[in-house]
């Protein structure tokens, strides 16, 4: 595998996708207040994405049937029996690589492999994690592909790529002592670089306040277009956000990608002061997801709702941009990016 490699690159999210993958949720836990409503926002998500392109979802035993009552009847929904201890598939599931075009006659380089990660829940946060540990293998052996396990812990929502070579990443989810211990900058880039055929590296830092994934790039910067990226800001001044992300945009604004290019950066201002009760959640625009002919974008009835949504619909010309109400999923600290896991599609040969 390690000679093939080279042959296969990791796409942009903007790109056809075969399906999007779900985790039912059930870990009430894990989640600020009321764990009622969030079954009910993923059955939203799963409906919604489930007109544009197929949707899996994940689940096992008593919590696949709960799936089942309330999902299992939508048309290009299907369940599938995974177990797992929670729901941020963006984080557990694989990633998966595309042979280059270029090698695509080749038969041995007819169809995608996927990356399976470790996982130890961002750096030992949430035990137990030894069933979602084993997610990422067995979505892809579900699928039929040769699945590849680099060693190295790395959640999905840390990586973010132009599908041309380039990928953002913060240093502060893969350069941590609780998740890689003993590696540098330097080893983890070159694994970086090797397992999914990346050319450049970009390491911002920073982290938005209340994200326990320590600063997941999918809240921070995102790639719109090969070349473009938006970007968080903050400007009132009185937010803990404030500071880190007007350092990552300047950081953003001096970099250059795989092919060269100085990348344009796109401002996206996200709510302020965001809590539940006295707690700080990571509210956050950027973390949309892109879908066959749709983009979802997070809003939170916040001020920036609409600026947001603007911004995001100048940068998809052509697709469909549909805002979803995430006031109840950012209390488990996440997104809709974050329980998605795109499948990119590839032609398989008869």
């Amino acid at each position: 595998m390690a000679s093939q490699k080279q042959n296969y690159r990791l796409a942009a999210e903007w790109e056809p996708h075969a399906a999007t993958w779900l985790a039912w949720p059930h870990r009430k836990a894990t989640w600020l207040g009321d764990f009622a409503p969030i079954p009910n926002v993923y059955e939203k998500v799963v409906r919604l994405l489930a007109a544009y392109e197929p949707v899996r979802v994940i689940a096992s035993g008593a919590v696949l049937e709960e799936a089942r009552q309330q999902v299992g009847a939508v048309p290009n929904v299907e369940l599938v029996d995974i177990p797992t201890n929670d729901s941020w598939l963006r984080d557990t599931g694989p990633v998966f690589l595309l042979p280059r075009v270029s090698q695509a006659c080749e038969d041995r380089l007819s169809e995608p492999i996927a990356v399976a990660w470790e996982w130890n829940a961002w750096g030992g946060k949430y035990p137990p994690w030894d069933t979602d540990a084993k997610v990422a293998r067995t979505i892809a052996r579900w699928l039929g592909m040769e699945v590849v396990l680099p060693g190295m812990v790395l959640e999905g929502g840390g990586i973010e790529t132009d599908g041309e070579g380039t990928l953002l990443v913060n240093h502060r989810c893969v350069e941590d002592s609780a998740r890689n211990p003993g590696l540098s900058r330097q080893d983890l880039e070159q694994v970086l670089c090797e397992q999914l055929r990346i050319d450049r590296v970009l390491w911002v830092g920073g982290g938005l306040a209340g994200d326990d994934t320590d600063g997941h790039i999918d809240q921070l910067a995102r790639f719109v277009a090969p070349g473009r990226v938006v970007a968080a800001r903050q400007p009132d001044p009185l937010d803990p956000n404030h500071a880190a992300l007007e350092a990552n945009l300047n950081v953003l604004r001096t970099f250059q990608d795989a092919q060269g290019r100085q990348l344009e950066v796109i401002p996206i201002d996200i709510p302020s002061r965001y809590r539940f009760e006295n707690t700080q959640l990571p509210a956050s625009h950027l973390n949309f997801y892109i879908a066959n002919g749709m983009v979802a974008v997070p809003v939170f009835l916040d001020p920036t709702d609409d600026a947001a949504i603007c911004t995001i619909e100048r940068c998809f010309p052509g697709r469909e941009i549909l805002p979803v109400d995430c006031r109840a999923l950012v209390r488990g600290r996440g997104g809709l990016h974050c329980i998605t896991r795109d499948q990119p599609a590839w032609p398989r040969k008869e």
